[in-house]
């Protein structure tokens, strides 16, 4: 086995691949698993005078590994700045992909993934943790640009410390576009327990009025019903849940748990907002505070009856992509 002039590293691995020769880097210094006698002296003087070249080439390789694990290409044609997206609570960035249909071949766009949805990886529990970790990816993936940073629902509060981030590091952002995006502070528990309670009276006065409107013994009906259904015994074990789902679940907690210990800071630069509807927001304290916190903001607003959950779904996502393309300042295709 003689290696050819001007071999490079690739083809170099791949030669001792051919001879069952495998090659790995630990730390600054290269291991070598290999049958007896395939390791011959020629080929450990090769690779002590090459190591530094095979060990740069191997970093680079797993640094594509996680890129592309971390960055998903849900439209990566296009001249626009590219739009890089965290989906929700879950880590599922495919709730952008109709949205991303509708913005059209000239505008990139790609989803964030979160550590914890893969073999071998962890969840983190820490919004600043979260930011710096794609902050790293987005600039070994994309050479220095103008990038358009964006968020849904739980995911908004990770793209904005992300796009404080990379400002922080001299990196300029076009837009910093948030959909749905409650304030962080809605998600601890003394805040989580009034919503609670609000909805149960909401409820309990809600159900008191339809009782009200029904004759007796159709009243009478209705109740044995209700309590009937709440007796029923389940049949069946609940089926468990397969490793996707515990993975989600998994990264669910640890996002929840991000967000309640997260304060934003501020961002020096332009925060969108687009809410499913103007009723939507019920809360003017949060879109205030969102307000105060960059130094430039707008919101959009969704037709009536649109809901949190439905906004970057047909029909809406066409309505959101046309309003995304008018926040950017260029206008949206129409896609078939």
């Amino acid at each position: 086995m003689r290696e050819r002039p001007g071999m490079k590293a690739p083809a170099f691995l791949a030669m001792l691949v051919e001879h069952d020769i495998r090659v790995s880097a630990d730390g600054e210094q290269l291991r070598c698993n290999a049958p007896a006698g395939a390791l011959t002296d020629e080929l450990r003087q090769e690779l002590q005078r090459r190591k530094d070249e095979i060990l740069e080439f191997l970093r680079s390789a797993g640094s594509l590994v996680r890129q592309q694990r971390a960055i998903v290409p849900l439209q990566p044609r296009g001249t626009h700045p590219p739009v890089f997206a965290f989906g929700g609570h879950n880590g599922d960035v495919f709730c952008f992909r109709a949205l991303a249909r509708h913005l059209g071949e000239d505008q990139p766009l790609f989803g964030l993934q979160p550590p914890g949805l893969e073999d071998g990886q962890k969840p983190l529990d820490r919004v600043e943790e979260l930011a710096a970790f794609f902050a790293r990816e987005i600039r070994e993936f994309r050479p220095p640009a103008q990038y358009i940073i964006a968020g849904f629902c739980a995911g908004g509060a990770i793209a904005f410390e992300l796009a404080r981030k990379l400002i922080e590091d001299g990196q300029p952002i076009a837009l910093l576009a948030l959909f749905g995006t409650p304030y962080p502070t809605s998600y601890r528990r003394l805040p989580r327990l009034r919503r609670w309670l609000a909805e149960q009276a909401q409820r309990l006065v809600t159900q008191s009025r339809l009782l009200a409107s029904m004759p007796a013994g159709e009243r009478h009906s209705y109740i044995a019903s209700k309590l009937h259904r709440g007796k029923t015994p389940q049949v069946g074990a609940p089926a468990p849940p397969n490793l996707t789902s515990a993975r989600r679940a998994s990264v669910q907690r640890a996002t929840f748990t991000a967000l309640r210990r997260y304060s934003p800071g501020h961002f020096a630069g332009r925060l969108v907002h687009f809410f499913p509807s103007s009723e939507w927001v019920n809360s003017p304290d949060q879109l205030l505070r969102w307000r105060s916190r960059a130094r430039d903001a707008a919101e959009f607003y969704g037709p009536t009856g649109c809901v949190l959950d439905d906004m970057l779904l047909e029909p809406y996502a066409r309505v959101f992509a046309e309003l995304f393309a008018k926040a950017r300042g260029t206008p949206c295709p129409v896609a078939n």
